[in-house]
């Protein structure tokens, strides 16, 4: 998954570049978002799009506005003094979007349902559907807009609270005809709030098999903590160039119950990696924009202090040593948006530094410090927004502990096991997309592990290879 405007009282510059957009807008080839954004505006999905989810300059100008413009009829109030006290669109910008899809592992995985007589699992897994969402995705009030998903997952069988960014944002014209926007963001996703797609919640790839075999490692800012955090940053977009942000975030753990009271809260001991009192987010970025071009660089992080609990055992108290995470992350991203054309170029590099007092002093890290590296880059072109494909490169490399990434007990299964204790990860995922119609995808994706969890061949211990997690990924994604 870059401009806006808020109310009726809109400055005459501001005005003037927003129908300016919403011309070029009307004129663009169709491509394919979310439903309620198009039912909102009633612009064409190339507006803010270049193909779902991937933002255009005007969808990042849109986001970052608090996803208030719409084109819709509106019920209003005034008060005696002629301030708005309701604007609320007379059709709700509510969709829905399903996948159904089909994964395929290169080799079989251990089937471990009867340990007396061990077999081998289906080699393929059907998920109808994988993946259903509603969204509401819209202005809630002035000033006043959210995108919101709740989502049906076949893995777990059940609903819940998924992606959610809640904004509230003001518009100012400074000297010499500059613009300043800025605003709040209350999320549940460190990065989903983020303007550009180089940053790991509206990453490539934008859809994956939840059927896959995963990697041990991952920091803590690469959606570990995705939905399980509550977040409120501060964020400022000088002349739609330079971007500033800045917040914090607390655990907000979903389904939890205090052991004692039975009620929602606060977090005991029965709940795991709790975060001890607020983690620290930040945002920089520069964008520079020509011709039919745009170049984004920028950098982003947290650091995250976490109670262990339960995840050291059973009802162990939130309290003591604990496990912090520095994240520091540089991206950037490079789009070419033509008639027929498009391009993009986008990558991340995340670098986490780990202080494991908790985890060491209970046994279940070898170092009482490690780090951790992740790198993406991929490149992606359309033609017409409707025939397209990505090659995306991904590799992780960290510290060997055996504690952290574990063998195979001897004898069991292995497959999320590391025989020599490193995380060390790295391969290529190629994707091709149809969109036959504006509001429909198809995809083939094909996952290629060159190393995972430290190994080449045997990583495990138990013979299995790391190319043996191949995934074949057949997808159909549609929106309503």
């Amino acid at each position: 998954m870059r401009s806006c405007c808020f109310s009726r009282r809109v400055q005459p510059v501001w005005l003037a570049r927003i129908c300016a957009l919403l011309l070029l807008c009307s004129v663009a080839a169709p491509a394919w978002a979310v439903p309620s954004f198009a039912r909102q505006t009633g612009m064409a999905c190339a507006a803010c799009h270049t193909v779902f989810p991937e933002l255009t300059p005007f969808g990042r100008m849109f986001k970052a506005a608090g996803y208030v413009l719409d084109n819709m009829k509106q019920v209003q109030a005034v008060n005696s003094r002629r301030q708005e006290m309701l604007e609320l669109a007379k059709t709700p910008a509510l969709s829905i979007m399903a996948q159904v899809s089909y994964t395929q592992l290169k080799t079989r995985l251990p089937d471990v349902s009867n340990p007396a007589a061990p077999g081998l699992t289906q080699k393929g897994t059907a998920g109808f559907p994988q993946q259903l969402s509603l969204f509401y995705a819209g202005k809630i009030a002035p000033h006043f807009g959210a995108f919101a998903q709740l989502t049906y997952a076949n893995d777990s069988g059940t609903i819940g609270i998924d992606n959610t960014d809640l904004r509230f944002a003001w518009m100012k014209i400074l000297p010499h005809k500059q613009t300043l926007l800025y605003g709040i963001s209350l999320n549940n996703n460190p990065t989903v709030q983020d303007l550009w797609n180089s940053t790991p919640a509206f990453g490539f790839p934008y859809a994956s098999s939840n059927a896959a075999v995963s990697p041990l490692a991952a920091t803590e800012i690469d959606g570990t903590l995705a939905q399980d955090v509550a977040g409120l940053t501060a964020y400022a977009f000088w002349n739609e160039h330079l971007y500033l942000e800045g917040g914090v975030y607390r655990s907000a753990k979903q389904g939890q119950t205090d052991v004692l009271t039975g009620a929602a809260g606060p977090l005991d001991g029965s709940a795991s990696n709790v975060i001890e009192g607020v983690a620290p987010y930040w945002r920089a970025a520069y964008e520079y924009d020509w011709s039919a071009n745009s170049l984004e660089v920028g950098m982003y992080g947290a650091n995250f202090k976490l109670h262990p609990g339960a995840a050291l055992g059973s009802n162990t108290p939130l309290q003591g040593p604990d496990n912090r995470f520095n994240d520091v992350a540089e991206d950037f991203q490079y789009q070419y948006i033509g008639e027929n054309n498009i391009i993009s170029v986008e990558g991340t590099r995340i670098h986490e530094q780990m202080h494991l007092a908790a985890s060491f002093g209970a046994g279940l890290a070898s170092n009482p410090t490690d780090d951790l590296t992740t790198e993406r880059l991929w490149g992606t072109y359309y033609y017409r927004r409707q025939y397209g494909g990505t090659l995306g490169w991904f590799s992780t490399t960290g510290s060997t502990d055996a504690g952290l990434y574990p063998a195979a007990a001897p004898g069991g299964p292995g497959v999320v096991t590391s025989a020599n204790g490193s995380p060390d990860t790295r391969g290529f995922i190629g994707e091709v997309n149809y969109l036959p119609w504006l509001n429909v995808q198809l995809s083939l994706q094909y996952t290629h592990y060159m190393k995972f969890n430290g190994g080449t061949t045997n990583y495990d211990g138990l013979g299995r290879n790391a190319s043996d997690n191949d995934t074949l990924y057949l997808l159909l994604w549609f929106a309503y």
